[in-house]
């Protein structure tokens, strides 16, 4: 097999065991390689310059800059590099914002062992791929009012454990504001109650703690 008939694949992840793992699969199959890893959003810019890799694996959760703003760095400057995330969270919000930043693939880590090489050679030949619980969940909530900057600002000091006081002050806005906004966020989550809140909110990956 010659080397032109081999997927080269860019591997993104700030765990080393995970990476290994992944690496030595990738590489086990006879078309595709490895052809670097990156441990942050910086770094895999800087290889994917370097590397010009067929496939990108990417992480979401990262130190420094994330996975979804090294997508959409990497697809400014290469509009198309064909990036696939790499996550445990299933939640929708997140899902959106990595395909919004150019992501062509979703795959969570539990599903790794089954769906990774299929989907490295499903994304190489040019199809998406999007996990049937991440579709159900984008399109359970396409009719939902966003929740806006402010909002996050305020679910964001609630997950931190801050009382509202504490939040108008940190926000420079008024306790009754920031009640107004509270009540907004419970209805556009159908959330009972602050925790409920910041629970659905993490769980979709509107919020990342």
């Amino acid at each position: 097999m010659t080397d032109g008939q081999i997927i080269r694949v860019m591997m993104v992840d700030d765990h080393p065991l995970m990476m290994a793992g992944i690496c030595g699969e990738i590489n086990a199959q006879p078309d595709m390689r490895v052809v670097a890893e990156a441990s942050d959003g910086d770094e895999a810019l800087s290889l994917f310059r370097m590397h010009r890799p067929d496939v990108t694996l990417m992480d979401i959760r990262m130190p420094k800059v994330n996975g979804i703003a090294a997508i959409a760095a990497i697809r400014r400057e290469f509009p198309r590099a064909r990036v696939v995330v790499l996550t445990t969270a299933a939640g929708d919000i997140q899902a959106v914002r990595a395909f919004r930043a150019g992501a062509v693939g979703y795959l969570l880590k539990n599903l790794l062992r089954t769906e990774l090489t299929e989907t490295i050679r499903l994304v190489h030949n040019g199809h998406k791929k999007i996990p049937p619980e991440i579709a159900h969940e984008i399109a359970a909530h396409a009719a939902d009012d966003g929740i806006t900057m402010r909002e996050l600002d305020v679910l964001r000091g609630v997950a931190e454990g801050s009382s509202n006081k504490i939040i108008a002050s940190t926000l420079n806005i008024s306790e009754h504001t920031v009640k107004n906004h509270l009540k907004s966020i419970l209805s556009k989550l159908d959330a009972s109650d602050r925790t409920h809140a910041v629970m659905i909110a993490l769980k979709r990956g509107l919020l990342d703690m």
